[in-house]
């Protein structure tokens, strides 16, 4: 089965969980995620399956949107709900404008550091597994972007927000550092992802959902020429189909950076990057034309792994 397939995580389960899941009732094995979720949020969680992973680095820049509670008062190891206090509860009398104004400053360029529980890698460790053991991590700071952060509520010392960020950016450290700010110590109490990208929690099943419509043959997902609408589509002739499916250059009359290459039937067959004037070589590459089956993993197949990014 080949398509991306938008699921709503529920709190509890860790996003390879969910991934496990899916294999099972798609029959499946080839299926990564474009995003991790923390096993207490919930939300949009994007899988890719089948061919689609192959078509996973085309993903690695898409913001996220996501809703959540934060906790005031004070600051955990985890940097939400789930750690261990580091101070004691300071039970701060929340300034609804003040908070706004705070807010405010964080939108923009923002260099963040990662927590310390999450799963970058320190000479090829995980750091929670660092953590866990007592150990101190130190990971390198980055550079994200907080494209919107609106303060929805304030009740006593729990705040509602909203927010849209680049790829990259951590909620929990966001929510750390607003703690920072207001001196008083802040966690995340609760998280969901609302879109990634152009999917969006409308779109979202449930794991329950999408075992009945398996089990009903309903389509679940979304086909491979309706990914990545950014890039404009072009229709080969036979031949430069033949050629695409080899990964050999093509010359076509475009002026796009990318290009989604489509044979006359269109059906999605690769993806074509430009490398000179009118010149494209295709970067990945999903079905071989001579056999009209999937492309192996030989040169120009492009095969990649789908990936958590956060």
């Amino acid at each position: 089965m080949d398509g991306a397939l938008i699921l709503d995580k529920p709190a509890g389960l860790t996003s390879h969980d969910v991934v496990l899941a899916a294999r099972r009732l798609l029959s499946e094995k080839r299926i990564g995620h474009l995003g991790t979720l923390d096993p207490f949020a919930t939300g949009v969680l994007v899988l890719l399956a089948g061919r689609a992973t192959r078509l996973a680095r085309f993903f690695c820049d898409r913001d996220k949107t996501y809703q959540g509670i934060i906790r005031f008062g004070y600051a955990t190891d985890t940097m939400d709900r789930t750690g261990c206090a580091v101070s004691e509860d300071a039970d701060p009398r929340l300034n609804e404008d003040e908070l706004r104004r705070i807010f405010a400053d964080f939108v923009g360029p923002y260099v963040q550091r990662p927590p310390a529980f999450s799963a970058k890698k320190i000479s090829g460790v995980r750091a929670y597994r660092l953590a866990r053991r007592g150990m101190r991590v130190e990971l390198t700071p980055m550079a994200v972007v907080i494209h919107s952060l609106e303060l929805t509520w304030v009740e006593g010392t729990r705040a509602g927000f909203e927010t849209k960020v680049s790829s990259g950016t951590y909620i929990r450290s966001l929510v750390n550092d607003l703690g920072e700010r207001t001196k008083s110590g802040a966690h995340l109490a609760e998280l969901r992802r609302t879109a990634i990208g152009e999917f969006t929690e409308p779109s979202a099943l449930k794991l329950g959902e999408l075992e009945e419509r398996m089990a009903r043959g309903s389509d679940v997902l979304i086909p491979l020429e309706e990914l990545l609408p950014e890039f404009p589509s072009i229709t080969l002739t036979e031949s430069e189909a033949r050629r695409a499916g080899h990964g050999n250059d093509l010359t076509l009359n475009s002026e796009a950076g990318r290009l989604r290459l489509m044979n006359s039937q269109g059906r999605l067959i690769g993806i074509g990057e430009r490398i000179a004037e009118n010149l494209y070589h295709p970067l990945v590459v999903l079905v071989t034309e001579d056999s009209n089956s999937p492309a192996g993993a030989g040169a120009g197949s492009g095969v990649h792994r789908a990936a958590g990014v956060r």
